[in-house]
């Protein structure tokens, strides 16, 4: 089996940790896999040095003296699997086999990269290379940066080009769990989760994989998050499954939405999932909702819209904090979802400014962490999809 093994600062945060970060790629090595590493800089050495330029500094001497993590915790893994009998090499920018070059901006050039990367793979049964994280080089040889969470990125990207089968994030956490168990009592491991679910927890604060990297994710790799401690790079932790897509769709029936106001919803705490499960009893299924300061709007299909306002009428009745409920028909949603989504600033304003210009009323806009819902009037959804897909594709 082919791995990209891709060890955060936590897990080279110290001699001891590097020494057990060497003693699992021995065993892998030993097992007969061929493996690539990527290493972060040591514990919160980034960080550290970033702290410390407290003058004026030019981004390519930035990027310079930001490396100088990378570059140590490589020279420590190397001479760590060196001292158990393995074959390694450092690459680092400026070595002739580095393998990920972007423009000056930090923009990936794929080609370039992927010619290089595979040249790099060709040699994996012979030595194991250990790659500096979230550095990459200009074609000219300088030094540039992948940004936040770039050491997923070198990981994802890498396994991506050089045709491996699995990358591993060894990280100081044992997987995804189902809560932060330095909050919630008893949480415990998620075994599978799919890039879609991934992608929307990491953009709301889940520090597991950087979203940027799991952009780089096609169907056949398989990506795992593992604990430092955990000692073997093949089984354990969390299984990320999937490819996440850039998608388009247009509902196929016309949506109604049914607006409940009343004073102050905002300081009524539950009477979100009061409205919902009222619904919910009635087999009514809410493909939206929007909410204000003093109102909540419901998004259902058309045909059923005449029961859910007389459900949801009951309850204006029965709470003398709710003032009425109106409905409006014949509405028509184009979703947008795309994993770059959150990566690409302005791009709300890209896709709403186009379709404002050509008259089309927006009657509401609804986004999450990696999509957009357009909602018009059913008569101006074709050419609303035509602007969006121009926009987006």
């Amino acid at each position: 089996m082919r791995v990209v093994a891709k060890f955060g600062g936590t897990s080279l945060g110290s001699g001891d940790r590097i020494e057990r970060a060497a003693d699992t790629v021995a065993k892998a090595v030993a097992e007969g896999h061929e493996v690539a590493i990527v290493a972060s800089a040591m514990g919160s050495t980034t960080d550290e040095l970033l702290e410390e330029i407290t003058f004026e500094a030019e981004d390519p001497d930035r990027a310079e003296i930001v490396s100088m993590g990378e570059r140590t915790s490589v020279r420590m893994l190397k001479a760590a699997l060196a001292s158990r009998g393995v074959d390694a090499t450092f690459v680092e920018p400026g070595s002739a086999a580095w393998p990920i070059i972007t423009d000056e901006y930090g923009e990936v050039d794929a080609e370039e990269t992927l010619q290089r990367a595979q040249d790099l793979a060709d040699d994996l049964d012979n030595v194991v290379p250990v790659i500096t994280g979230f550095l990459a080089q200009t074609l000219d040889g300088k030094v540039t940066t992948l940004g936040r969470g770039g050491s997923d990125t070198t990981a994802v990207m890498l396994g991506k080009f050089m045709d491996a089968d699995e990358v591993v994030i060894v990280t100081d956490v044992e997987g995804v769990m189902t809560g932060d168990p330095r909050v919630v009592e008893g949480a415990r491991n998620v075994g599978n989760i799919t890039v879609d679910e991934l992608r929307n927890l990491s953009f709301r604060g889940a520090e597991v994989v950087a979203p940027s990297a799991l952009s780089y994710k096609d169907e056949d790799l398989t990506v795992r998050v593992v604990h430092y401690q955990h000692g073997d790079l093949l089984t354990g932790g969390t299984k990320i499954e999937g490819q996440f897509q850039n998608l388009i769709d247009m509902q196929d029936e016309p949506l109604a939405c049914i607006t409940v106001a009343g004073r102050a919803l905002r300081n009524r705490p539950g009477i979100l999932a009061d409205l919902t499960q009222s619904l919910r009893d009635e087999n009514i299924n809410i493909d939206a909702v929007a909410s204000g300061m003093d109102s909540v709007t419901f998004y259902v299909d058309e045909d059923i819209s005449e029961d859910a306002e007389y459900v949801l009428h009951e309850r204006v009745v029965e709470d003398e904090t709710l003032s009425s409920v109106t409905v409006e028909s014949h509405f028509a949603v184009i979703r947008v979802t795309g994993g770059e989504l959150p990566n690409r600033p302005g791009i709300i304003l890209d896709i709403v400014q186009p379709v404002s210009k050509a008259g089309i009323n927006i009657h509401d806009l609804i986004t999450s962490a990696t999509s957009v819902a357009i909602f018009v009037d059913w008569d101006d959804r074709e050419e609303t999809l035509k602007i969006v897909q121009e926009q987006t594709i």
